[in-house]
Order: structure tokens, then C-alpha cells, then sequence
């Protein structure tokens, strides 16, 4: 079984091991241990891809609509096209999927601490992860930019659909999706605490991203950095690849299920020694 999820990450070297199993070896003896999930991880439950062939901000979208700046000069056309978005992200009317689920069974074993999202989708708090922080928000809300209220995003869209921009129940200030704009920085205080899981942790697993959108990108490689093992689990290869102690190819809702069977078989192995 290991092997199915065999990789070649182009450079490797004489120490590189890249079997899922060798993940399941560093899970098992960790102390402490992240996962980092990207869009690879809910693809599989309808939401589509952003970026890569196929993508929606290469197909369907101008990312540029969905800036800070955008927000700012045309509010009304903003939460139109955010609308507009929201339908086509959520479309096929997602659930959990394997993958969802089996990052909730590595928290209820004890090997996984906690898992960070790139995500908006809210598909991780669905599935039931206790320690979750969503790095880029939850499409789920809506956030007043005056008193940092927030209501479900259902109650945004629908003063859009009735022709209004959608406005704080409490002091009438804009309201904006509770998600990271481009152009905006990430909130300080789940990147800090993201970046210090990923500096203090044993192990650091990043599954089902490219790792290509900054800052969270810089986790899996400030993790290696600071003397943490970095798993990779991903269909494609990343340029985090190259300080990655493990790099497994594969697809999240295939690894993930047979991740947490190889998990469980060493920890009960360990039991009955």
C-alpha cells in the first residue's frame, strides 16, 4: 500500500523517502503535528479550483474584481459579482468529503493538533476539526468594516438579490465577505498563529495546495526551516517540494483514508508492544 502513493519530486536526494507510509511513521512518533490544507482538498466536494487549468479566476472571473480597492470604489458592483461567485463556488451544494473526514480522525487519535486552511468553503468546521484556523476567512459571513459584526452571508445576498447594498444590522456600516480580499492582509492574529505551529510543531503536513499563495505558502517552508519534518501530499508538484522531508503524490481523498489506517495500525502496534 505504501507505494501506490509513491513520489519524484524531481530533486531528490539520497534520504528522501516519499511513501505515505513514511508519513504515517512521522505521525505516529510526533509530538505535535499541523495540517495545512488548500483547494485540492474540496475539489472533490464541488468546489471548483481558483487557479491552475480550469480554474475560475482563468475562466469564469477577473480576480481584480474581488479586490479591497474594487470593494472600496463600487460596492454595489462588488457584491453582485461576489453573488455571481458564491453561486458558481457553491453550486453543486458541497458536503465533507474522505479527506474532510479523515483530517478530523487524525485529531480524534491524538497524532494531529490542529489543521490550517487556506480554504473559505467552511468544509473543514462541517466535518467536525476541534483546532481549525481559517487563514483566508469563512464565505459563510459577512463582516461589517465599521464594527466587525458579522451575519451569514445569506443575509448579505439577499439584499443583493432585492437590489441594496447589504448593510450592519447594528450601525449600518458596509458590509464586506468575512473573507481576505485581494489586496488585504491576512488577519494577524491566525497567521501568528499558524506561523507558531509551524516554527514550534514536529511535524508539518501540507495537503492539497500549490503552494503558491503567500503568505501561508511560507509555512510549510519556515516549518522545515525551524527544524520540523514537512510532508507534502499533492497531485501535483510544488516548489515547497524541494525542503520537504516527504512528498507524496496523490490525490487528498485517496491518501488522506489510507493515511489514517496506516496511523492506526502503528499506534495499536506501539499499544501492544
Amino acid at each position: 500500500m505504501d507505494d501506490e502513493f509513491g513520489g519524484d519530486s524531481g530533486r531528490r536526494s539520497a534520504s528522501r523517502r516519499d511513501t505515505l507510509g513514511d508519513v504515517a511513521d512521522a505521525l505516529a512518533t510526533a509530538e505535535s503535528a499541523t495540517a495545512m490544507t488548500g483547494a485540492g482538498v474540496s475539489t472533490a466536494s464541488g468546489i471548483p479550483s481558483f487557479r491552475g487549468e480550469g480554474g475560475i479566476w482563468n475562466t469564469d472571473f477577473d480576480p481584480d474584481d474581488f479586490s479591497i480597492d474594487r470593494f472600496r470604489a463600487d460596492p454595489d458592483g462588488f457584491w453582485r459579482d461576489r453573488l455571481e461567485l458564491h453561486g458558481r463556488m457553491f453550486a453543486a451544494d458541497p458536503e465533507p468529503n474522505p479527506a474532510h473526514d479523515a483530517l478530523v480522525r487524525l485529531e480524534e487519535m491524538g497524532v494531529l493538533d490542529a489543521v490550517v486552511t487556506q480554504n473559505t468553503d467552511g468544509l473543514h468546521k462541517e466535518a467536525g476539526t476541534g483546532r481549525l484556523i481559517e487563514l483566508h476567512g469563512n464565505a459563510a459571513r459577512a463582516a461589517c468594516v465599521e464594527c466587525d459584526a458579522t451575519v451569514p452571508a445569506a443575509e448579505a445576498f439577499e439584499a443583493v438579490r432585492g437590489g441594496e447594498t447589504p448593510r450592519c444590522p447594528a450601525c449600518e456600516g458596509l458590509m464586506k465577505p468575512d473573507v481576505v480580499l485581494f489586496g488585504e492582509e491576512l488577519p494577524y492574529h491566525p497567521f501568528d498563529a499558524a506561523r507558531r505551529m509551524a516554527r514550534e510543531g514536529d511535524l508539518f503536513l501540507a495537503v492539497g495546495s500549490s503552494l503558491t499563495v503567500e503568505p501561508a505558502a511560507s509555512l510549510p517552508e519556515e516549518a522545515s526551516r525551524f527544524g520540523g519534518e514537512l510532508a507534502v501530499v499533492n497531485l501535483d508538484a510544488t516548489e515547497t517540494d524541494r525542503v520537504a522531508h516527504h512528498v507524496v503524490r496523490g490525490d487528498a481523498t485517496e491518501a488522506l483514508p489510507v493515511l489514517v489506517e496506516m496511523v492506526e495500525a502503528r499506534l495499536a502496534a506501539k499499544r501492544s508492544v
